[in-house]
């Protein structure tokens, strides 16, 4: 198998001693192998740390480390992220799950075609991790506007060229931050889905935005706009009130009920 460089793995967690081990043991089933995990700990209080640290002795790619306070999920990955070496930077959430070829196949796709920024479909599981039955993709080529229009980017299918971008970091809002590091990425290069079903997202977490309420909805893509992209109250409505609509499109759209 050939060589694409080093992928640093960016892996935020609090409170997921349920599922960590498994979102861990899919990292480990990946074919393509030249990567490192970096778990980044926001002083959770059950019992993660000892089973991430269980991981630590059997693989030295998996490196730990821990918040000194509790910061949420921006400064988390912001952490991890400065810890990163590698040639390329992937998400996964220690709730969710990556088929074995993930790496590999978007990698393969991203050297391919001269890729900088991509991602791929995904399904969702239930907090058992039984499929649901709904996959979810995207348009295949997002621009600059295509990305304001709605985040189209389940976060544990991103992948981008760290070398081309440099290091990144998440602007602290509590939601919709991974959000706007697409924003930003979107900037300097067009976004490409890998049109293959490559992970597994748990829906309906607590905490998760797919949990919230209408208003709450509103009021986090509004703040999104608004204190982490700068814009006016105008400006910070009409894209909430676009992504909105997008949200609506997209259901219709992209994601598949078997």
């Amino acid at each position: 198998m050939e060589d694409y460089g080093l992928v640093s793995i960016i892996m935020p967690n609090w409170n997921c001693s349920n599922f960590i081990g498994h979102t861990i043991e899919s990292v480990l089933a990946q074919t393509y192998q030249n990567w490192e995990l970096l778990i980044q700990d926001d002083c959770s209080n059950d019992n993660s740390e000892e089973i991430i640290k269980s991981y630590l002795n059997e693989c030295s790619r998996i490196k730990y480390a821990r918040n000194k306070n509790n910061s949420g999920a921006a400064v988390t990955r912001n952490n991890a992220l400065r810890r990163a070496k590698g040639h390329w930077i992937a998400f996964l959430d220690s709730d969710d799950l990556w088929l074995p070829e993930k790496l590999e196949n978007q990698l393969k796709f991203m050297v391919k075609n001269g890729y900088n920024f991509t991602y791929t479909g995904y399904q969702e599981i239930n907090n058992d991790g039984c499929e649901t039955g709904v996959h979810v993709v995207g348009p295949k080529h997002v621009k600059k506007f295509g990305m304001y229009a709605f985040c189209w980017c389940g976060c544990l299918t991103v992948m981008y060229n760290c070398k081309y971008y440099g290091l990144l970091q998440i602007v602290d809002i509590k939601k919709n931050n991974d959000y706007a590091m697409w924003l930003n990425l979107c900037q300097k290069s067009d976004c490409y889905l890998l049109d293959e079903c490559l992970g597994k997202y748990r829906r309906g977490r607590s905490g998760s935005i797919s949990t919230d309420g209408f208003h709450t909805l509103i009021r986090w893509h509004y703040k999104l706009w608004h204190e982490a992209m700068g814009f006016n109250p105008m400006l910070s409505f009409f894209w909430t009130s676009v992504n909105l609509v997008c949200g609506f499109y997209k259901k219709i759209r992209y994601v598949e009920k078997h």
